[in-house]
Parts: structure tokens; C-alpha cells; sequence
């Protein structure tokens, strides 16, 4: 197989808590790619900020059992750790209310991250982290100043779903993670329609971003990659909430992606994993890989 693609992955942005009507528990696409990562045998690190608080504690502890390197995590004394209120809805699916300013709206250049970005052979980031402009120009400068692959999350949540900055993130990346509303919706600001493989071509050509993963919720995923389509129809689970699937199906996929393996055989396994958690609570359940080989297996 070769060595890895991505040995040095680094994930940018929002680290939280997720409010959940069974109590709080760690959240934030970055940590949740993060640690679904680790549980896969990368050692990403982690670049965001939290609050000198009480929370910001419990979330360096979370850390450092999960054995993520905490060095890029910053901390202010002003602004508190984020909270995230989650509501689900009859069929588990997890609407946000995603609260202002917090720590992760001011995350800053320090050595520290501009050494773990010039290192990293992949920056994983979402659109979310970047509704303020002190994070977000801090994004955009690691990003220049690196020579890694950038992978962007699409998270459209209102009212953090603005066209400009989005559409910026879009054209300096070259994968792209959305889900299926999320392409309808960027096609459409650009008066674009068809069935999904018709937008994901425009989107790939328009953005000129060569990869691009839409996920379908229950009903998996498609995967474009070398000029190549490749879809999975998804596993069917018992959903206790989806929070964190779509990461963990991410991290997957990125994992496996990295070791070569085969694109259909990467969109499986990501599926599956982002199955698992769904089927489970909080959105950085513990598992093995011998739970995913075997939702593999029984499909």
C-alpha cells in the first residue's frame, strides 16, 4: 500500500459543547473529525480556542484522555468556551443554536499554528468557524502559507450561511465535504440545476475543486474523485442522533483515502463509521474498527 498521503493532518476551527437533551458532551466538526482520527491511527492535531473557564478545562481533560495533542488549542481570558444548544427532531436528525462571541470566533496566528500548518500535508476546516473575521483571516493566512491539501466541511447553518465568504472558502480548496441540501443550495446562488451528478460536475469545474464528497444522510453518499464517480447507498441503523456522523464519516474517509485504498471501498467504510455514530449518542462514541468490519459485513 505504500506510505500514507496525509501523515500530518491538522483540523481548524470551532471546539464546543453540544447541549443534548441527554446532557453535554464534547462537539465541534474539528474535534469531532479530530477524534474520529485518532480512532482510526492518525494523530491529527487540533488548532482552535477556548475560554479560561471551567468548560474549557473539561474540554483540555476530554482531550488529552482521547491522547490529542492540545499545543494549538489557545485560550482567552475574555471570551467563553462555546456551548451549542441541540435540538433533535422525531426522525434523530440535530438542528443548532450556535451562541456569539465565543473563544473560537478569536483564534490568532501564534508559532505554534503556523509550525503545524507549514508541516501538514492536509487542513481540514469548516465554513462555520469562519463567520468571524479575526478566525477567519486567520484561516485564510495558514492556508496561504501551506503547501497541504485543503479540504473544506460545508456547514450551511443560518444564519451562518453567508454566499461571499463560503464561495471564497470553495475556491481555494481542493476537496470538498457538503451534504446533499448544501449542493442544491450553492447551486442554486449560481442559477444552477440537475440531478446530483450534474451539480457535483458543475460544482467541481466551477470552484475548481477536483474532489468532491456529497453526503445523502440514511441514503449514503457519492464520492467524486480523479474524474471519477463512486456512491454507496448507505447502512440502515436504529438513529439514536445523527451528531458527529458526517465527521466521522469525514475522518473515514480521509483515513482510509490516505492508505490508498480503493475510492469505493474508502465511500464504504465512511459510510458505515458514519452510520455507527449515528446510531449512538454524543457524535465521539467509542468503537473499534472490528464494530465497523462488522456493519460492513452485515450490510
Amino acid at each position: 500500500m505504500g506510505k500514507e498521503k496525509y501523515k500530518n493532518i491538522v483540523c481548524f476551527g470551532e471546539v464546543l459543547w453540544d447541549m443534548l437533551p441527554t446532557g453535554a458532551k464534547p462537539g465541534g466538526a474539528p474535534l469531532n473529525a479530530a477524534i474520529h482520527l485518532e480512532k482510526q491511527g492518525v494523530k491529527p492535531m487540533l488548532i482552535s480556542k477556548i475560554g479560561t473557564d471551567n468548560n474549557g478545562k473539561k474540554l483540555i481533560d476530554f482531550l488529552e484522555k482521547a491522547e490529542l495533542n492540545t499545543s494549538t488549542i489557545q485560550k482567552d481570558s475574555e471570551l467563553p468556551t462555546s456551548e451549542v444548544l441541540v435540538h433533535l427532531d422525531k426522525n434523530k436528525n440535530a438542528t443548532y443554536e450556535i451562541c456569539e462571541p465565543v473563544a473560537w470566533d478569536n483564534i490568532t496566528i501564534n508559532p505554534e499554528i503556523e509550525n503545524a500548518a507549514k508541516t501538514a500535508d492536509l487542513i481540514i476546516y469548516g465554513s462555520l468557524a469562519s463567520r468571524n473575521k479575526t478566525t477567519r483571516d486567520t484561516l485564510f493566512y495558514i492556508l496561504e502559507n501551506s503547501d497541504a491539501t485543503r479540504l473544506v466541511d460545508i456547514n450551511l447553518r443560518a444564519p451562518y450561511d453567508n454566499r461571499e465568504w463560503i464561495e471564497e472558502l470553495l475556491f481555494i480548496s481542493d476537496f470538498a465535504k457538503l451534504n446533499d441540501d448544501e449542493l442544491i443550495k450553492i447551486a442554486g446562488w449560481n442559477n444552477k440545476s440537475g440531478n446530483e451528478n450534474e451539480l457535483i460536475n458543475w460544482f467541481s469545474n466551477h470552484f475548481k475543486c477536483p474532489t468532491v464528497c456529497v453526503t445523502r444522510g440514511e441514503n449514503g453518499a457519492i464520492l467524486f474523485i480523479n474524474n471519477t464517480f463512486y456512491s454507496h447507498p448507505g447502512f440502515k441503523v436504529n438513529a439514536v442522533d445523527t451528531v458527529g456522523a458526517g465527521d466521522s464519516f469525514l475522518a473515514s474517509l480521509v483515513a482510509t483515502l490516505s492508505k490508498n485504498i480503493h475510492p469505493q471501498k474508502a465511500l464504504e467504510r465512511a459510510c458505515a463509521t458514519g452510520a455507527f455514530v449515528a446510531s449512538q449518542a454524543g457524535a465521539v462514541p467509542n468503537y473499534s474498527e472490528k464494530i465497523i468490519d462488522t456493519i460492513i459485513g452485515n450490510k
